[in-house]
């Protein structure tokens, strides 16, 4: 952790301005602006390499270890939970799929290595691919999966947000809720997640972090209304729900603005599923394992809440 005690200001205000330096956007903007000047070569360039290095799985993961990681972390308070460290159960010699080292990941999980798994259309903008490649960030498709689990050597941990733009539009303060139930179809990048493991036999671990939806603030539309309709017709479209959401502002707490507010998220390991080895898992063996799943987070929430200050009558929704 770092400490400024001469000045907690400042220290705070650099982990304000730490959150927009890590923000992906910010390559895309660059890009884009270096295209209407003199520099535009550079984005040209960018772009080339983008094609001619496509097909590049994985890279070294500089980014992951940035200071600035760690200010971000002490702005909104981050804690990772490892329920893990107390039993052996994930060793570096399995891959399994489930942060930052500002964390302190290979502390508690020495010997294994994260990647962040996210939609492919992130890594299609010249210069924001190389910052998410080198970040330990990989996109969601099976042959990247499976490359990871099964051609990579041991000890890799594929992280997941299986929420994703259907769950968004539900996020709102002291609402504890994911979008998981019926996502069953083989087009669901869920499934494929699923399917890979069976077919690599790598472990399925669940992870729940409290906290999340309680660092923006978002207006929730109604159900059956004319703007849900929109943002769902924009869902299909462009891939995310459009959201109206604020945070605070860049210079002030007090102010609005798109920094997510100050509030601790809590992530909670849990205990690896064991997966059998299934070449071609049937639809019956999918949703059993779907509904091992959601069980086990269900599990996992109901044993940490009262930890981070919720109510014993709280509960998990699972749409």
């Amino acid at each position: 952790s770092v400490h400024w005690a001469w000045c907690p200001r400042l220290e705070k205000q650099v982990q304000v301005f730490s959150i927009n330096a890590v923000h992906r956007p910010i390559c895309s903007v660059v890009m884009q602006y270096l295209l209407w000047t003199d520099l535009w070569c550079v984005t040209a360039s960018c772009t080339i390499w983008l094609f001619y290095d496509w097909n590049t799985q994985t890279r070294f993961s500089c980014v992951r270890n940035w200071t600035a990681w760690t200010y971000y972390r002490d702005n909104v308070h981050s804690q990772l939970v490892a329920q893990s460290k107390l039993h052996p159960w994930l060793p570096p010699t399995w891959n399994w799929s489930t942060e930052s080292e500002s964390n302190g990941f290979s502390a508690k999980f020495p010997g294994i290595t994260p990647f962040v798994a996210t939609l492919a259309g992130n890594f299609h903008m010249p210069l924001a691919r190389e910052y998410l490649v080198s970040a330990g960030v990989c996109p969601v498709n099976r042959a990247t999966l499976e490359f990871i689990l099964s051609c990579n050597g041991t000890g890799n941990a594929v992280i997941i947000n299986v929420g994703g733009a259907a769950e968004s539009r539900y996020c709102t303060l002291g609402v504890h809720c994911m979008t998981l139930k019926n996502r069953k179809d083989f087009t669901d990048y869920v499934v494929l997640c699923l399917i890979v493991l069976l077919f690599t036999r790598a472990d399925l671990v669940p992870v729940y972090s409290f906290g999340e939806n309680d660092v923006y603030k978002q207006l929730i539309l109604n159900e059956g209304s004319w703007w849900r309709l929109i943002q769902r017709r924009l869902q299909k479209i462009l891939g995310f729900a459009p959201c109206a959401f604020q945070g605070r502002g860049l210079f002030s707490p007090d102010t609005w603005g798109l920094v997510p507010f100050s509030k601790p998220i809590n992530s909670v390991v849990g205990k690896p599923m064991e997966m059998p080895k299934i070449s071609s898992p049937s639809q019956e063996e999918l949703n059993h394992y779907h509904t091992m799943y959601m069980s086990s987070l269900t599990q996992l929430f109901d044993k940490h809440k009262t930890h981070f200050e919720l109510r014993e009558e709280d509960v998990l929704v699972i749409h």
